[in-house]
């Protein structure tokens, strides 16, 4: 699907760009989830002017493949990925059939893997997580200035 372009006057506060994206099939949810994430922020530049530096386009595709990555391993059913780009920011948003809040672990550099909530909490400027009827969302919120 294509970001849908937001018009600025019609509603105060709404995204000036968004996109929402279905993942399915195999292990390649993670990789088509980071490019859409860049194909959507390079987008944003070139149509919108919107000013996306490069280090946050890095920033939304790590924060996009740790919150898919998380929905993949401990969510059934589909995952969907929403973006949006407001003056200031952008937001990734999965939502996913699994109705518990993630919870981020104790620290231990010991510990192999299960890192992605705290890298997200670290990048990302909010960290938002509801329950809807049938699973959750996780919102994260990565600044323009990052």
């Amino acid at each position: 699907m294509e970001p849908v372009p937001v018009d600025e006057g019609s509603v105060p506060g709404a995204p000036r760009m968004r996109a929402s994206y279905a993942l399915d099939g195999d292990g390649a949810w993670i990789a088509q989830a980071r490019q859409l994430a860049a194909a959507f922020l390079t987008r944003a530049r070139a149509e919108d002017g919107s000013p996306v530096p490069t280090r946050v386009v890095e920033v939304t595709q790590l924060v996009v493949s740790e919150l898919v990555t998380n929905a993949r391993k401990y969510a059934p059913g589909p995952v969907g990925l929403d973006l949006r780009l407001d003056d200031d920011s952008v937001e990734v948003i999965v939502h996913d059939g699994n109705p518990e809040a993630p919870v981020a672990r104790n620290a231990d550099p010991g510990r192999v893997g299960q890192h992605g909530l705290e890298i997200v909490m670290a990048l990302a400027q909010a960290l938002d997580v509801r329950q809807e009827a049938a699973g959750k969302s996780i919102t994260a919120r990565i600044s323009l200035l990052a």
